[in-house]
Parts: structure tokens; C-alpha cells; sequence
């Protein structure tokens, strides 16, 4: 009888049906998608992502149920499904299944998501102070480059290091791109990671800026008058003379250099339009898409797994790395400008756009009322975007022909 009542909530049936591990993991999922989505909604973490994520997060592992199969499944999307026929028959049966296939398994998410960002951001700093920006953009790599050996120490074939070494430029698209170029069997995991990890660097970062940056540092202003004007003509011709050339150079991620640079290049224009466009539906769009769709593959039976916890270690390496790095060099420029920038621009090279850089001026304003950082904070973290670009290129250049 109390089988018979069981099985009309497959649901719960479903809790019967897998190893002990694996149910109070379903619940452990739930639980921490709904902890994400309250601090999303509370804006400690990043809204945008967290509150489409945690709620996929909390719906996927709620609706599991064995499937005709006989496995245990969601109908939110499948994949790993490769074969053709499979792959058919999946995209009639889970509702997000053609939003993955045909946007997230060739990276058209990641270039729509890049071209909402290039439509809002500012490379006046860019421009005008290159050496200082790419230095610190170099100095924030420091995650991408360490964590590939490391990875390769714990067992990684290079591709698959190197795609989760990705994970230290802090940039979300290009994790995408490179974890589909380099690792199709782990794009999932590190994806996944990398963009969870992403908006809990919001949270984490700021205990690593306090730990290697004296609160006196942290208060230095930096006046508005420094701030250099750079005409719209000239930001126009930058992204188009920028997009060619590291198209020329790096053609594997010319995709993102293009759409990335195709908004920077549209916000230089008169049109209105192409700039509402790309900023409030491709932008939005993109976004909600993209942060519910990686919250439906946070399901128990995609995340409970060896590689999963490995990567997600790796993971908070790189990140750690990377901001380490970014705050060395935020000191190095501190000195050498005898005081006159702001350390703490330091990790905003950490290409989290705009995120680090909020975190900085958040920092800088805790000890300071009154400083104001963050637009020179949009300089690095531009160039970070560039070089992290770059590194991940030579990954993937390296890793096709090898």
C-alpha cells in the first residue's frame, strides 16, 4: 500500500530508487539552490546569474523521476547525449534541450553574451593608459597560466588542464568556448564550476584584498580629473583596428574577439537602437538563458562525481591565483606611482566585467567614503578580457594540433 502511494509521486519515488549518497545529495542541492538564490536575491551574490541559477538549481534536482529507460533523470535537458538519433529524440523530449544544443554545445551563447558586454563597456582607460592596463591584465593571469601544471600534476591530460586552467582568467564566455574546444567531456563540470565560482568570488575576494592590502592602501583616491577623454571616433577605430589584429593572431577565438569587439564598436555609434538591442534583449536574454540552463545541469546525478569535486578544487585554485596575482601587481603600481593608484585596481584585471571591478570600489569605499575608483578599475578589467582571450587562444591552438 505504501509503495502504491509512494509511486504516485515519482518525484519522491524516485528518492528509493538511487544510493543513499545520491538522495541526500538531491536534498543538499535543493538546499544550496535555494541558499544561492536568497543571496542572489539579496544582492550578496551576483542577481543576474544567481537568482535564474539557483532557481533551475533547486527545480532540477526536485524533478527527477526514472525514466522509461530505467534510469533515474530530469526532463530539463540531457547533456551528454551525442549520438544523432539520441540527440533527435532528446530535443522532442527535455524543453531546454534545443537552448543547450543549439547555443551553449557551439558557443552562440557566449558570443551573444560577449557582445551585450562590449555594448556596455567603457576602454577610455584602456586607451589611454595601455602599459598600465594590459601590466595588471598580465600580473591577474598569474590563476591561468600556474593552474595548468598543476592540473596536468593531478592527473589531467593537457587539453583538459588547460580548459580548466581557463577558469582562472575569471570569464565566463571564454571558460565556455575553451572548456567546448578542448574538453566536450568535462564542458559541463567546468562550465559549471566556473561560472558558480564566478559569482561567489563577489563573497570571497574581498577577504583576499584585506588580507594582502594595508588599510591604508586600500582608502588611496584617485582623482575624477585624472580620468582621460578619449573621443568616440577613437574608440571606434580601436575596436575595429583591435578586432582584426587579434583575429589575424588568435583566428581559434575570433567568434568572441568579434562579437566582444562588435559591441564596443556599435555603443561608439549614433545607433540608438543596435545599442538598446544588444543591451536589453541580447544582453538580458542571454543571461536569463544562460544562468537557468546552467542551473538545470547542476542536477545530483551531473555533479556527484570524482572529476566534478577535482575540477571544482582546481577551480577555486585558479581563481585565487588569478586575484593573488592582480593584487601583487596592484601593489607594484602602487609603488611605482609613489601612492598615486589604488592597489586595489589590481584585481579588478581579474576579467570578471563588472564584478571585480565592483568588488574593488566596494573595498576602496569601506575604508574611504569618498574614493572612487571604479572607472579606472574598467581599464584592466578590459584588458584582462583581451589577454585572457589570448592565453586560452595559444591553449586551444596548441591543444588541436597536439
Amino acid at each position: 500500500m505504501l509503495e502504491q502511494l509512494v509511486g504516485l509521486f515519482p518525484g519522491i519515488h524516485a528518492f528509493f530508487m538511487v544510493p543513499g549518497y545520491l538522495a541526500f545529495g538531491r536534498v543538499f542541492l535543493i538546499l544550496l539552490g535555494g541558499f544561492l538564490l536568497y543571496l542572489g536575491y539579496k544582492e550578496v551574490l551576483d542577481p543576474l546569474l544567481m537568482i535564474p541559477m539557483g532557481f533551475a538549481m533547486c527545480m532540477v534536482n526536485a524533478g527527477m523521476l526514472v525514466l522509461p529507460s530505467g534510469g533515474i533523470g530530469t526532463l530539463f535537458l540531457s547533456p551528454l547525449t551525442s549520438k544523432v538519433g539520441e540527440l533527435i529524440e532528446a530535443l522532442q523530449i527535455y524543453f531546454l534541450q534545443p537552448i543547450y544544443t543549439f547555443t551553449f554545445t557551439n558557443g552562440l551563447i557566449a558570443c551573444l553574451v560577449f557582445m551585450g558586454i562590449g555594448v556596455i563597456t567603457d576602454v577610455d582607460f584602456l586607451i589611454a593608459r595601455p602599459m598600465l592596463s594590459f601590466f595588471l591584465a598580465v600580473m591577474a593571469e598569474m590563476g591561468t597560466i600556474l593552474t595548468l601544471p598543476i592540473a596536468v600534476a593531478f592527473g589531467f591530460p593537457f587539453k583538459e588542464a588547460a580548459a580548466i586552467a581557463s577558469v582562472g582568467g575569471a570569464d565566463g564566455p571564454i571558460v565556455l568556448y575553451a572548456s567546448l574546444m578542448l574538453a566536450k567531456e568535462l564542458f559541463v563540470p567546468i562550465t559549471v564550476v566556473a561560472y558558480v565560482y564566478l559569482s561567489v568570488a563577489y563573497a570571497v575576494y574581498p577577504y583576499i584584498i584585506k588580507m594582502m592590502i594595508p588599510k591604508a592602501l586600500r582608502g588611496i583616491t584617485m582623482e575624477e580629473q585624472e580620468l582621460p577623454v578619449v573621443a568616440p571616433a577613437q574608440k571606434f577605430a580601436f575596436s575595429v583596428v583591435a578586432g582584426v589584429i587579434l583575429s589575424l593572431l588568435f583566428p581559434v577565438a575570433a567568434p568572441l574577439i568579434a562579437s566582444f569587439f562588435f559591441g564596443v564598436a556599435v555603443k561608439e555609434t549614433t545607433l540608438v537602437r543596435f545599442k538598446k538591442f544588444l543591451d536589453d534583449v541580447v544582453l538580458s536574454g542571454s543571461t536569463v538563458f544562460l544562468g537557468f540552463t546552467l542551473g538545470a545541469l547542476l542536477s545530483v546525478d551531473v555533479i556527484f562525481s570524482k572529476s566534478v569535486f577535482l575540477v571544482m578544487f582546481l577551480g577555486m585554485v585558479a581563481l585565487i591565483l588569478s586575484a593573488v596575482g592582480g593584487l601583487i601587481g596592484g601593489l607594484i603600481v602602487c609603488r611605482w606611482s609613489k601612492k598615486a593608484v589604488n592597489p586595489l585596481v589590481g584585481i579588478a584585471a581579474v576579467s570578471c566585467i563588472p564584478t571585480t571591478a565592483k568588488v574593488a570600489q566596494k573595498c576602496a569605499m569601506e575604508v574611504e567614503p569618498e574614493a572612487m575608483i571604479l572607472p579606472h578599475c574598467i581599464g584592466p578589467s578590459v584588458a584582462g578580457v583581451i589577454t585572457t582571450a589570448i592565453i586560452c587562444s595559444c591553449y586551444i591552438s596548441y591543444g588541436l594540433l597536439h
